[in-house]
């Protein structure tokens, strides 16, 4: 059974295949112009190297930003369901997931077997996400991967930053910057907003152990550290983790074929 799941993002898109009950292969690209392109693009090069033809894919489920536009989809599910489902699949014992995303953050919670029983998610303004950074990692000249590192480097107290506005952020960056504000300084300010802005999330939501985070601000570990030490948890966080919503798709196409099958679904 080869099942396939595709996470088109505003800012990334993954491609997950499963053949039975095993991981076989994923791509990891950037999100183009074209959602239907980008699509496809992801799932070519999830297929390259590997011996699973594009044919031999049985099902697909869409998800993210872009599911309603993957041409070669069976069905699209939300990235929510199928963020909760992928945190399930790689720490079983999760009960709250942070999805923090290009777009938007996402706080789910779920049940013992990875069914959403509550989210929330932030407000319309994209500070706190990916874009966000991106914007601030170009404004700073600082390559996005380093922000979390070189955030570490500041001890103390950071200066306050809008967590709120992407806008009001930029304008309080560039002032900083005019007043010789160290860059450790200010990069620790960005991340400290962002931790707080998620905290407050997750707490409305309800924090419950085991803890995961999932999209791409998880590699930031500026963010995280100071999450985590703002929750008092350690976050679970996958080995590549901007996959998590692709492989909870790529699972529920496994569930959707066999009941297309009409046989009976095994534990994922």
């Amino acid at each position: 059974m080869v099942t396939c799941g595709i996470d088109v993002g505003s800012l990334s898109a993954e491609a997950v295949i499963f053949v039975d009950s095993e991981l076989k292969a994923y791509s990891l690209i950037r999100t183009g112009p074209d959602s239907a392109e980008t699509a496809t693009e992801a799932l070519e090069e999830a297929l390259r190297g590997t011996d699973v033809r594009r044919e031999d894919i049985e099902y697909t489920v869409a998800t993210g930003y872009g599911r309603v536009i993957v041409p070669f989809a069976d069905r699209n599910i939300t990235e929510i369901a199928c963020h909760a489902k992928g945190a399930h699949y790689f720490f079983p014992s999760v009960r709250t997931i942070l999805d923090m995303g290009g777009q938007d953050c996402k706080a789910i919670r779920c049940d013992g077997t990875g069914k959403v029983t509550k989210f929330l998610m932030n407000d319309k303004c994209a500070a706190g996400t990916g874009r966000a950074m991106e914007v601030m990692a170009g404004l700073l000249q600082v390559p996005l991967e380093e922000i979390g590192p070189r955030s570490l480097e500041f001890q103390g107290e950071p200066v306050k930053i809008s967590n709120i506005c992407v806008v009001f952020a930029k304008s309080e960056v560039l002032s900083l910057m005019r007043e010789g504000v160290p860059q450790s300084e200010i990069l620790a300010g960005l991340c400290e907003g962002v931790a707080d802005r998620v905290r407050g999330l997750i707490l409305r939501v309800g924090l419950e152990n085991d803890f995961a985070i999932s999209g791409g601000i998880s590699k930031n570990v500026g963010v995280v550290k100071r999450l985590e030490q703002k929750l008092g948890v350690k976050a679970l966080i996958a080995f590549e983790p901007q996959i998590v919503g692709a492989v909870g798709a790529a699972l529920f196409a496994k569930e959707l074929l066999h009941k297309k099958r009409g046989e009976p679904n095994p534990r994922s």
